[in-house]
């Protein structure tokens, strides 16, 4: 499946049959020699009763993630598909439990409240110093805005704040962000995890996102551009010093079913 090119191996595992080992993970995705994709998900049972379902998100890498909000409306519509169900869906993360629902053609998946919010951090980065911006989405994400997005070196400045000591030991995912005339937003992204830029970010959209309301004096829904040149809405409510009622609204389809052997 994709959200807005951010791509993914979707995997029913209820059963609790299936048990991949990172380099299996990391095999997977590998888009030479097999399915290829950004992440793999597995659908599982709820562990507590607290939500429907359960999922498993790993990165390219091998390693797990806390949450993708591009992974999380392909794992609603991917749920929706296997068992047929029409209604709101709950499922666990290790961020929390998130609610989707659909929307049309569209899926809205309302995020756990963001964390961290730090906004103008001078860091000496790239041989100067830059005001770069911080929330945690879900996963952490800093944010940098520049004039022109199409010439900015994503993979270069992507991995120098990735691994920032400012971010150390487990690092932050990166993103560059242009503001448009009509209250709207484009950016590109550097996931951690994938180690390089993706075609979408869906934590990162909502980052950049929030970042731009509150920088910027942006009003709810922010409407944000991707790198794969989808649309994604980032709504929010601001109480309190703090977001709340984030969700996120895009496309999530199927692209190709089938089978591997592994």
């Amino acid at each position: 499946m994709n959200g807005a090119g951010n791509d993914f191996v979707l995997i029913d595992n209820r059963d609790r049959k299936l048990s991949l080992l990172p380099e299996q993970i990391v095999g997977l995705c590998n888009r030479q020699k097999a399915i290829g994709a950004d992440g793999l998900i597995l659908l599982e049972n709820s562990s507590n009763g607290k939500a429907d379902f359960a999922w498993k998100f790993y990165n390219s890498d091998g390693s797990e993630a806390e949450m993708c909000g591009n992974g999380a409306r392909c794992f609603a519509r991917f749920i929706r598909q296997v068992t047929g169900r029409q209604d709101q869906i709950a499922f666990e993360t290790i961020s929390g439990i998130i609610h989707a629902e659909f929307v049309g053609h569209l899926v809205r998946v309302s995020l756990t409240t963001p964390t961290g919010l730090h906004l103008g951090m001078d860091l000496q980065w790239e041989g100067e110093s830059r005001k770069v911006h911080f929330i945690n989405t879900g996963v952490p994400h800093a944010v940098y805005f520049v004039d022109q997005l199409a010439s900015v070196p994503v993979q270069k400045w992507g991995a120098s704040l990735r691994y920032h000591a400012q971010f150390s030991p487990r690092g932050t995912n990166a993103n560059f962000v242009q503001v448009l005339n009509d209250h709207s937003i484009r950016v590109r992204t550097y996931e951690r995890g994938v180690e390089g830029e993706t075609l979408a970010c869906g934590t990162g959209v909502t980052a950049a996102a929030l970042i731009t309301a509150r920088v910027f004096d942006y009003p709810s829904p922010v409407t944000v551009t991707t790198q794969g040149g989808d649309q994604l809405q980032v709504g929010f409510t601001w109480a309190c010093e703090n977001f709340k009622d984030v969700t996120l609204t895009g496309p999530a389809e199927v692209s190709f079913t089938g089978q591997i052997e592994i």
